[in-house]
């Protein structure tokens, strides 16, 4: 388990994610709202590099929060960086909004020497009942209802698992949390918050 220090806005994914990178690395933050993921590995870890976000009042967001952001459609790809450009590429809770979500993936490990994703578990306990129950889940990791999510492609832990391993990317550390702690047991059940780091077999 990683040693916890307080991230900026409560996210305990912040320091699992601070903890696997080293000193001063060169991060590019894909889908970075208001830029406190970037901030926060800064203020941790000496981190430097870019957010991208398309929104408007996320752009804005993180230039007051005094990160170089710049404003993009990732769906559009990540050429104008050249390859290995970065330590880390980081796509924080961003994955299950992706439309080509394999070429996104691709395109971290092209311009990044690593890759780190998060993504809430579409396998969990309590999703898992909502459904047989007839509703399409809501909840903490997932609050959006059916007709207003920005989601698109939702997946599980065990799904992710599949998607890594079919490709022959090699896993560097994977943790699923939830309430903020590591889950250990049956992870793709109980599990709230997958953060993997992989890259390149």
């Amino acid at each position: 388990m990683n040693e916890y220090v307080a991230p900026l806005g409560g996210r305990a994914d912040f320091a699992t994610i601070a903890a696997w990178l080293p000193s001063a690395a060169r991060v590019l933050d894909l889908g970075c709202g208001d830029g406190s993921l970037l901030a926060y590995l800064s203020r941790i870890r000496g981190a430097r590099g870019y957010g991208i976000e398309i929104d408007d009042a996320g752009v804005l967001a993180s230039v007051r929060n005094g990160i170089n952001v710049l404003q993009s459609d990732l769906e559009s790809g990540l050429a104008g960086f050249e390859d290995a450009s970065f330590d880390c590429v980081i796509l924080s809770q961003t994955l299950q909004a992706m439309r080509h979500t394999e070429d996104i993936v691709r395109e971290m490990l092209r311009v990044g020497r690593q890759a780190i994703v998060t993504f809430p578990n579409f396998g969990h306990w309590t999703h898992r009942l909502q459904i047989l129950r007839g509703r399409m889940p809501v909840s903490s990791s997932l609050p959006y209802q059916w007709y207003d999510t920005p989601n698109i492609h939702m997946c599980t832990v065990a799904d992710f698992d599949a998607f890594l391993a079919e490709r022959r990317y090699t896993v560097e550390n994977r943790v699923v949390l939830s309430g903020g702690k590591e889950v250990s047991v049956l992870p793709n059940l109980l599990g709230e918050l997958a953060i993997y780091r992989f890259r390149p077999g």
